[in-house]
């Protein structure tokens, strides 16, 4: 179908189409998420290269199976791609999917170098389609009590913020998947499991000035980092610092976000910024009501965001909201864990905006 005949925004009176493309560990986040919203959604297409994978997520969701996104653009009808590939590939399908005049949703990272980040971008505008980039876990309710703490400025002058990603990644985790660990398809601890952490410290403290790392392979087989750390200086003068790890033993142990403030000090943690630890300020507000509820228990690390996630990608192509996160907030996070690695690299400290 030529892209210029379609129309930008699908009808509110049907309901959304959806294709998913990669079938695999994150997959089914997606299909559930989608099934939360049957009333305005529905998946019409699944892809993946790899025949068992796909027979499962036809047999889940009941939607035809294609064996590439050739075919799948080729032989279905989307108004929405979902890109659940390796990061790697996303510049190269998102471009693609633009190009054919479908919006893409690509999960993150969005891309493993900063400049196919761009291109995606481009691509998307240049089409006239929106690019959604999953950054879940600014929609979780701990997160967004924290956000509005520091709208209303109740932590005064931030001083340090902290990140911890203390996970673990067997090894045979990333024998799994062969292009797990590799630093064109995947990246390291930094660039995929971290980069949603990456993107909640940008978001809630940035904009970042400047970077410096250090990574480290100490203990698994693979080409990027299973260990590194990050500091940073804020925009607005305070510090921060981001610690990962896939190396806890024996199990995960944390992904946290701590704030020490002026007037407020405030730490989510949890495996997954999933409870509100400590939550003190010198002013009461109303939101401290809230702390407890906020918690909640979870055995993901990737929460409970993507179902609020599709909620507001589905407002935002029926008009009635904008994108929380579009492909200009998704190059954000981006080009930190580019800073980062060129620092690793290089030895030395990395400003951003990046120079090319």
């Amino acid at each position: 179908m030529n892209p210029e005949i379609r129309s930008p925004l699908p009808s509110p009176d049907r309901k959304i189409r959806f294709a998913l493309v990669g079938c695999g560990r994150i997959s089914k986040n997606h299909i559930d998420a989608l099934a939360r919203h049957a009333d305005r959604a529905e998946i019409v297409a699944v892809c993946d290269t790899r025949p068992e994978a796909l027979q499962a997520a036809t047999a889940l969701t009941g939607a035809p199976g294609f064996a590439s996104l050739d075919a799948l653009l080729a032989g279905s009808d989307p108004d929405v791609v979902v890109l659940a590939t390796p990061s790697g590939l996303h510049p190269q399908q998102a471009i693609q999917v633009a190009r054919a005049g479908r919006h893409v949703l690509s999960e993150k990272p969005m891309a493993t170098k900063f400049e196919e980040g761009m291109a995606m971008v481009r691509a998307c505008r240049d089409a006239g389609v929106k690019l959604f980039v999953v950054k879940q876990n600014r929609l979780n309710a701990t997160v967004q009590l924290v956000k509005r703490a520091i709208e209303q400025g109740r932590f005064g002058r931030i001083y340090l913020s902290t990140v911890n990603v203390f996970w673990t990644r067997p090894q045979s985790y990333y024998d799994a998947a062969k292009w797990r660990g590799r630093w064109d398809l995947d990246g390291g601890a930094f660039m995929n499991q971290a980069s949603h952490y990456v993107d909640l410290l940008d978001w809630l403290v940035g904009p970042v000035d400047n970077v410096h790392a250090y990574t480290a392979t100490l203990a698994r087989d693979i080409e990027a980092e299973d260990t590194g750390v990050m500091s940073l200086r804020l925009r607005h003068g305070g510090l921060a610092s981001i610690n990962v790890t896939m190396l806890t033993w024996p199990q995960n142990l944390e992904g946290s976000i701590t704030i020490l403030g002026e007037k407020g000090t405030v730490r989510i943690g949890g495996t997954a910024v999933n409870k509100i630890e400590h939550w003190q300020f010198a002013e009461p507000h109303e939101d401290d009501a809230q702390v407890a509820a906020s918690s909640y228990e979870t055995g993901s690390v990737y929460g409970f965001g993507h179902p609020l996630y599709y909620d507001n990608v589905i407002r935002t192509l029926r008009g009635e909201a904008h994108a929380e996160v579009d492909g200009y907030e998704g190059l954000r996070s981006l080009e930190i864990l580019i800073a980062a690695y060129r620092s690793a690299r290089d030895g030395q400290r990395v400003g951003l905006p990046l120079v090319f």
